[in-house]
């Protein structure tokens, strides 16, 4: 037998759901085939066939919570997969729960149980492959009858209600409700102000359009504009280290590493994958690293480690049209940028002339507790100044 194991979750996760399993008992399965989905409170992840055999035993079924480590079922290798299962009996034929024990019970055994009024199905059978005995059938007579629990407590009220006529009610995920934690913890921990700050993204949007297909064509990805933000904020974060640092304790941990988390809405909900040393990487490889995460977590397919470990998040609720919000820190982290709707707005020149501008507002919500207004408002001029002017993320100034 070998058994199927549930691998490690990622950094701080130690528990999952079983969400779904993609093969049964008997069924035959290969090496490395995708046998079973869990479902942690940050992502969804297959688990794969540890040798080719037949499966032999699920040990937690679907809904079942299991730790790092723990035994899921066995596989059997080279075993034979059972047949296929007769289709479903008539109403009135008698079901497999009850007709499937009489097959394997000896005429004393069936006499035993029919004239004591005992249901066999109730008897744990010790015989081989699991038949009951005469054995069995007396220790399950013998065996002392538990007493009736006692009546629970009751519970504090729960604010539910009953669906409606034209209302539906589902489970919550265990994503989304990993996601409602992370946010009421925000809430409830940090001291969280949010700063404005406009930015006209004339500069940006005119380089964009200049270099977009030599750059396509050069990179084989698509110039966005969130890898100009990324830069900026990383230009804001080595001059304004407090916002790239840590609440521990009664200490502070700085960060001398660039990992921006961006966030992406998939159809399970928003993830937050982690675009690595941003400091080092091109423009064009952040976008390709952007790209690919975006990719595979709205597919289900990133993992726990590409979640894991940002130090400053980077939220763009622009692109469903928002125009301005107070977005809510990614714990540990102590700050998180707002990108909103680029729109044109008529704007007074330092000539004193109107014109119309593409401006896009910002907001920075960070923990108070750490940093301090003047830090805060000075971050976000500087993401401003380096896109009004993206000259200055090729000169880091």
């Amino acid at each position: 037998m070998t058994k199927i194991l549930v691998p490690t979750l990622g950094e701080s996760v130690t528990e999952a759901i079983v969400s779904k399993w993609l093969k049964q008992e008997g069924e035959a399965v290969a090496q490395d085939e995708p046998i079973c989905e869990l479902e942690t409170d940050k992502v969804t992840l297959e688990v794969n066939a540890p040798a080719s055999g037949v499966i032999a035993k699920i040990t937690f079924g679907e809904g079942k919570t299991v730790e790092v480590g723990a035994v899921l079922g066995e596989i059997t290798e080279g075993g034979v997969a059972a047949p296929k299962k007769e289709a479903a009996p008539a109403a009135n034929a008698p079901t497999p729960a009850a007709a499937a024990p009489a097959e394997k019970l000896s005429p004393a055994v069936q006499k035993m149980t029919a004239d004591n009024n005992i249901n066999p199905a109730d008897v744990a059978g010790t015989g081989k492959d699991g038949r009951v005995t005469k054995g069995d059938v007396i220790a399950h007579m013998e065996a002392p009858k538990a007493a009736p629990a006692a009546a629970p407590k009751p519970a504090a009220p729960v604010v539910a209600r009953a669906a409606g006529p034209r209302e539906e009610k589902v489970k919550m995920t265990r994503l989304r409700q990993k996601i409602a934690e992370r946010l009421k913890e925000a809430q409830n921990t940090a001291a969280m102000l949010t700063t404005f700050n406009e930015v006209d993204m004339t500069a940006v949007m005119e380089m964009r359009n200049a270099y977009k297909e030599n750059f396509e064509k050069k990179h084989g990805v698509k110039l966005g504009f969130m890898s100009f933000f990324v830069k900026a904020a990383v230009n804001a974060l080595r001059e304004i280290p407090a916002v790239n640092a840590e609440i521990s304790g009664d200490e502070i941990i700085y960060k001398n590493y660039y990992d921006i988390s961006v966030a992406v809405s998939t159809p399970q909900g928003l993830v937050v994958p982690v675009v690595k040393d941003c400091d080092v990487k091109s423009m064009a490889q952040i976008e390709k690293d952007i790209a690919s995460l975006g990719s595979r977590a709205r597919d289900g397919k990133i993992t726990v480690d590409e979640m894991s470990g940002g130090t400053f998040t980077i939220t763009n609720g622009g692109v469903f049209g928002s125009l301005m919000s107070t977005p809510i820190i990614n714990p540990p982290q102590v700050a998180i940028l707002g990108m909103h709707k680029t729109m044109m707005r008529p704007m007074a020149m330092p000539n004193g002339e109107i014109k119309a501008r593409p401006m896009m507002y910002l907001a920075l919500s960070y923990d108070h507790r750490l940093i301090d207004g003047r830090e805060a408002v000075t971050f976000l001029v500087r993401i401003k100044e380096a896109l009004e002017d993206p000259q200055r993320l090729i000169l880091e100034v």
